[in-house]
């Protein structure tokens, strides 16, 4: 009989172990600008290890000694400050002094000009999201999530070959196993939370995702607190009604924060060097579908929201989505004034700024939209983390700037580009979803599988149709 082998007793929980977290604390220096090579130093002559590159634990656990010099070098790397904090605010009266073109509220807005320079938005009335179009949009976002789940943390050219050996690249339908050499399976297995729900040959209606979950928390604090709520008001709702093992990087870290009764916006900062990847961003959607029309006021409420968690270029990531949305929903533009309206809520010296606008540029030039991708990995290759919300911000500019609006090529543009592909998929799907305008707009190969019905830990929503999420938060954007 063979012997059972122990279980490991340990409890390696991913995004907070001190010593894994400095190493992305550094490489977030870096990338500010502050100057960190003296703690590296010190860090790395102690044993020290850099961050892990796909997962958010590392083996084995540091001992005690190195783990409180952790903490330490995490506490003295937050008090450098970094050049670049006078363009890139996280205040929100600082953001709008910085963006030369905020919008107005809707009856006086300036017109949205598309990528032509033609007159979109506007037109002297406030816009009405229908719950058809909203319908569209959370079917949007569950597609786009369910096409990018079985391959996030692959590498690009992993995402490539398993599309391509299906005869599916470009990407216009869900990835399979079926015919897939076993060989090229094992070199590039996928992943192994999601792919048991989302291949094609077993997809079963829209399991839990966090990129789900977080908008069905958005609509759950609209509803108990309307659109004034506070940052506060989110955080009690997350302890009361989020499972902690539902929230990553940022979000666990400002989660644990919060349990040791650190105060937002503190929450976003302390010892927290994922405070600008993509986990604002994936929360802003219902704060877009609910301001139809309102770039500004969704961007603002957004904004309520990010600080939770994110500073800087993490908050411009929650901003940007919500305000691009906020257009899609007034079903009175394309795609490109939806992402000029974006860009008009992030101060256009920032980083996130540069990277939509790379990504809008490179996808006009580039006819293949491989060739876009290629250009935009070389761009940040070895400087960002794959869930950073920097290089998705460019993906995903690029995706939907180069698909033009349809609906097939702008998930499949956004997942084929890798990084984080449910996240980016889903963001996508939204945006396109609302532009289609309604369900039966929407390729039924994407939304029968969806079975309108979704799974979830959010408590009160678990097996809710889509039919009836539109309803609810069309609710919210008729409430004053």
């Amino acid at each position: 009989m063979n012997a059972v082998p122990p279980r490991d007793p340990r409890v390696r929980l991913t995004w907070v172990q001190p010593e894994d977290l400095v190493g992305h604390e550094l490489r977030q220096a870096a990338q500010d600008g502050r100057d960190a090579r003296e703690i590296g130093e010190r860090w790395y002559a102690a044993g020290g290890s850099p961050a892990p590159d796909r997962a958010g634990a590392s083996e084995p656990p540091a001992p005690p000694r190195l783990r409180a010099l952790a903490g330490e070098l995490l506490d003295e790397l937050a008090a450098l400050d970094s050049p670049l904090a006078a363009s890139e605010p996280t205040d929100l009266d600082a953001i709008v002094a910085a963006c030369p073109h905020w919008p107005g509220p809707p009856e006086s807005a300036p017109a949205v000009a598309d990528r032509d320079g033609l007159s979109t938005a506007g037109r002297g009335r406030t816009p009405s999201a229908t719950p058809s179009r909203l319908h569209a949009a959370w079917l949007g976002r569950a597609a786009g999530c369910l096409l990018g789940k079985p391959v996030e943390k692959l590498p690009l050219a992993g995402i490539r070959a398993l599309a391509r050996a299906a005869g599916n690249w470009p990407l216009t339908t869900w990835f399979t196993a079926r015919g897939v050499p076993a060989e090229l399976l094992a070199a590039h297995p996928w992943n192994r939370r999601s792919a048991p729900t989302s291949l094609a040959e077993n997809i079963d209606g829209m399991p839990e995702d966090d990129d789900l979950n977080h908008p069905l928390l958005t609509l759950l604090l609209l509803q108990r607190h309307g659109r004034s709520f506070t940052t506060a008001d989110l955080a009690r709702l997350w302890l009361d009604e989020l499972p902690a093992g539902r929230a990553f990087t940022a979000e666990r870290i400002a989660y644990g924060n919060l349990l040791a009764g650190v105060e937002p916006p503190e929450t976003a900062r302390r010892r927290n060097p994922f405070r600008e990847w993509i986990g604002a961003q994936i929360r802003a959607d219902v704060h877009g579908w609910t301001h139809p029309g309102d770039p500004a006021g969704a961007a603002a409420q957004a904004h309520r929201d990010a600080v939770l968690t994110h500073t800087g270029n993490g908050v411009y990531g929650a901003m940007f989505t919500a305000a691009a949305l906020a257009v899609a929903a007034g079903g009175e533009s394309d795609v490109h004034g939806c992402l000029a309206a974006g860009l008009r809520v992030v101060p256009p010296h920032s980083r996130y700024a540069h990277a939509v606008r790379l990504g809008i540029e490179t996808a006009r030039t580039e006819g293949e939209f491989d060739a876009v991708v290629d250009r935009l990995h070389a761009a940040y290759a070895g400087t960002h983390h794959w869930v950073h919300v920097l290089p998705n911000a460019a993906l995903l500019a690029a995706a939907l700037t180069h698909a033009d609006g349809d609906f097939t090529r702008s998930i499949g543009n956004a997942v084929s580009g890798g990084w984080d592909t449910d996240s980016n998929g889903a963001t996508a799907g939204s945006l396109a979803g609302l532009l289609a305008g309604a369900p039966d707009a929407l390729p039924h190969h994407w939304t029968a599988p969806l079975k309108n019905r979704l799974a979830t830990s959010v408590p009160g929503f678990d097996g809710i149709g889509f039919d009836a999420l539109a309803a609810l938060t069309h609710q919210e954007a008729l409430r004053p």
